[in-house]
């Protein structure tokens, strides 16, 4: 792989511009973008000022622009020449050098790459899928000052061997060093990295360099490890929103998994998805049985043939199937745009791990769904495997019970979320989430049902779990039920009139609304808590919600951008612009969403643009891919019109 061929839309170093207008040029004229979005502006200047930063934006959130944009704009309050940072003076002079980016993923680093080349950027990385030929290629394109940006891992950084490869980036000159998917390099974060422990020792090699770490999920702990791990020297911190209005939220208690996944995927025909599993022998099992209910489904899972899960993820990111169902192995680098749901079977180890996963929905800003389907033996497996690896430590038990009170919450899911990553959230409802929908149903006589439940839980001496307490509430007279003699109880059979699943759902509400607490290891018991005791005397009040399944029709949420294509000639063009962008995408080798997002094809079919001049007011669509697809993009838009034009006369 070599870099880009095209001459680079770098800004003009010795132009005297304010980096500002040269930052607003870049982003029009390469990305086809009209303005900054939050803190984009704020982590760019702190680049071209080469303060260090922090910079926390969600998926979707366009960090990755943060880092890329000012790699074309010159360093100095006025964009003078790139400033030499190394300790030979002069030898930069005119140079604009390299921004170096360091990526945890081969996949990562191409989707990138390739996503910058159709911008006309030069860039390039350097991994072991290169042959020796191409590897001198990229580094001549260094040595030269052609490549704008470089992406290596830390591996290939840091490793053994690697220290050729940082002294010539030092002969060479280093802008910047932004560490994307930064949480990794903290043991708090969520998918922590030992080997990027040890880009600390950087700052000796480049002092005088800037560091800038990016990531789309940390917590203010993950936040301050990865400022002593880098070493940062008094780091700007940009924590964006956590809110991604576009997602709709919902939690579903387990039951009839099939079943559940069909009225989900009722909502989402044809459109691109994300089931994620707890276990690799589910991944197949739902993966078979998704194929053979007509949907392009392929499994991918730590099991597979490296070869078998690099096949299945370029057939996700190359729409040649629609959905994947994986464990979390399907991770970082997924950068399809248009992922319109993702489904969890279980409940993830921790709300940091259900925040990053969920929101590789809806990258594009449009309308996407996530749905947690979870069961209370969930947090029991976790438990039991982290017990096993020697990792349930007091953090680990605690990440466990923020999950499980998110999932048995009975409150707004934004909210929840949002304030978990310490953000105050006062939009008040959502209409994106199952509870601001309305679709959890008050219980009638709440406070009675949850007296039940809590005498339940006492007359079997606090000594069971949920599975027991639920069959006795049902009358179920199990082995164990009667054995114990539970049978013969006055709350057996007290609530036979409820469904198992309901009652589930009841009692994982009592205990995240502190009335009951699971106690114990590895099989925890339901044991009352003050306030359970207090309610079960009769003083006080309780509500719990049932499950209302929603419709199958896709509903509308707060803050998301209206669909142009919901039908009829609309829906039509979409389709036929897709379809270019496919046979595009594929003459190029490179996935469909490279060449435009669905928001761009969106405005195409509302704009209807006719000229080249037209596209460029076009969101997306900046000068380089204006030359290489316009007029492809804009025949197609004419043709289209010509044959509305001539059933409009036939008819």
């Amino acid at each position: 792989m070599t870099t880009s061929s095209t001459p680079t839309p770098d800004a003009d170093p010795g132009s005297g511009v304010h980096p500002d207008r040269l930052l607003e040029d870049a982003l029009h004229r390469v990305w086809g973008f009209s303005s900054f979005r939050p803190l984009q502006r704020e982590a760019m200047h702190a680049i071209l000022e080469s303060r260090d930063s922090v910079v926390v934006l969600p998926t979707g959130g366009g960090k990755s622009l943060c880092f890329q944009a000012p790699a074309l704009v010159p360093n100095g309050p006025q964009g003078g020449h790139y400033e030499g940072k190394a300790p030979r003076g002069g030898q930069f002079e005119g140079r604009i050098g390299v921004a170096l980016i360091v990526s945890p993923l081969i996949s990562l680093m191409k989707d990138q790459v390739d996503g910058l080349r159709v911008d006309g950027v030069s860039a390039a990385y350097l991994n072991s899928t290169l042959t020796g030929e191409q590897r001198d290629d990229v580094i001549a394109s260094v040595r030269d000052d052609r490549c704008r940006l470089l992406y290596v891992s830390p591996e290939r950084l840091m490793g053994d061997g690697s220290h050729g490869l940082r002294r010539m980036l030092q002969e060479s000159g280093v802008r910047f060093i932004a560490v994307d998917e930064a949480h990794c390099i903290s043991q708090w974060g969520h998918d922590f990295r030992p080997e990027y422990r040890q880009l600390g020792r950087l700052r000796e090699e480049f002092p005088r360099v800037s560091f800038h770490a990016f990531t789309a999920t940390a917590t203010e702990r993950v936040r301050r490890d990865i400022v002593a791990e880098l070493r940062l020297n008094d780091p700007l911190v940009l924590v964006g929103s956590f809110d991604r209005p576009n997602l709709t939220y919902r939690v579903l208690r387990r039951g009839n998994l099939q079943r559940q996944l069909l009225q989900i995927l009722a909502r989402h025909e044809n459109e691109a998805g994300i089931v994620y599993c707890p276990s690799r022998r589910e991944v197949e099992a739902l993966a078979t049985w998704l194929g053979a209910q007509g949907h392009r489904a392929v499994p991918y899972h730590a099991g597979l043939a490296d070869d078998v899960r690099s096949r299945h993820q370029e057939a996700f990111l190359d729409e040649r199937a629609d959905i994947v169902v994986a464990t979390v192995a399907f991770g970082m680098g997924i950068d399809r745009s248009n992922v319109r749901f993702v489904v969890h079977t279980g409940a993830p180890r921790s709300l940091e791990h259900y925040q990053q996963e969920s929101g590789r929905a809806g990258r594009d800003g449009l309308p996407a769904e996530c749905v947690l389907v979870y069961s209370g033996a969930d947090f029991v497996r976790w438990r039991q495997m982290l017990e096993t690896n020697g990792e349930l430590t007091d953090s680990a038990r605690g990440l466990l019970r923020d999950m499980e009170r998110y999932a048995a919450g009975t409150r707004c899911r934004h909210g929840a979320l949002v304030e978990y990553f310490g953000e105050l959230y006062a939009r008040g409802a959502c209409g994106a989430c199952d509870w601001c929908l309305k679709e959890l149903d008050l219980v009638g006589d709440s406070t009675i049902v949850a007296r039940k439940i809590l005498s339940c839980v006492a007359r079997v001496r606090q000594g069971w779990g949920i599975a027991h307490v639920t069959d006795v509430l049902l009358g179920r007279a199990t082995e164990k039920v009667v054995a114990c003699g539970h049978d013969r109880l006055s709350t057996f059979g007290i609530l036979k009139d409820e469904s198992s699943a309901a009652l589930r759902g009841y009692i994982e509400q009592l205990v995240g609304g502190g009335f009951l607490l699971r106690d114990g290891e590895p099989y925890p018991v339901l044991r009352l808590t003050a306030s359970g005791a207090v309610l079960l005397r009769g003083e006080g009040t309780c509500v719990l919600y049932r499950e209302v399944q929603p419709t199958p029709t896709k509903k509308r949420a707060r803050g998301r951008l209206p669909d142009p294509v919901a039908g009829g000639a609309d829906r039509d063009l979409f389709d036929v612009l897709r379809d270019v962008r496919l046979r595009l995408a594929r003459e190029r080798g490179v996935p469909p969403y490279v060449i435009f997002h669905d928001t761009t094809l969106h405005e195409l079919v509302q704009r209807r643009p006719r000229t080249l001049d037209d596209l460029h007011d076009v969101y997306g669509v900046g000068a380089k891919k204006a030359a290489d697809f316009g007029e492809v993009f804009l025949e197609a838009l004419r043709a289209f019109s010509e044959r509305q034009a001539g059933r409009t006369t036939n008819d």
